[in-house]
């Protein structure tokens, strides 16, 4: 049973309708940086060193070099030295458990002890200010370790 040239066309049309729905839906659910999201360090004050509770990072003159477990170390560096966060005016600490993040600004700086709440993706300054960081960045602020090193 052939079609006729009229089913064709509509068989047409309501796929470019279909297609063009999902792709707009797709396109409201992709995750995407807020307006308001700021480098937390910049060209005059460049991430340093980093310890996320027992593991640390550390700029090595030209490359990045951090704990022998972890795996991802140039990837798990730049994710941390070009993170985004946006301010949040007022926040309960969530329940769950905060991991230790000592940050150090620079080579001459002193560090600072922030607190990460990986599953909720927020982080505590010292000063008690909270930010947020994007959804899209959170994966790749979580170290992979080797598991036979430890």
């Amino acid at each position: 049973m052939a079609l006729s040239r009229k089913k064709w066309n509509n068989i047409i049309i309501f796929a470019s309708v279909a297609m063009v729905a999902i792709l707009t839906f797709l396109d409201r659910e992709t995750p995407s940086l807020p307006d308001d999201a700021k480098p937390l360090f910049d060209k005059a004050a460049p991430l340093y060193q980093l310890q996320y509770d027992d593991l640390w990072l550390s700029q090595g003159g030209f490359s990045w070099q951090c704990e022998p477990s972890i795996l991802n170390c140039d990837v798990w560096a730049e994710a941390w030295s070009n993170i985004l966060v946006s301010p949040i005016k007022k926040l309960i600490t969530p329940e769950s458990k905060a991991h230790e993040l000592v940050i150090q600004v620079e080579d001459i700086a002193t560090p600072q002890l922030w607190l990460i709440y990986p599953e909720h993706g927020l982080l505590k300054s010292p000063a008690g200010n909270w930010y947020q960081i994007p959804p899209s960045l959170r994966s790749t602020l979580e170290p992979v370790i080797n598991a036979n090193s430890q």
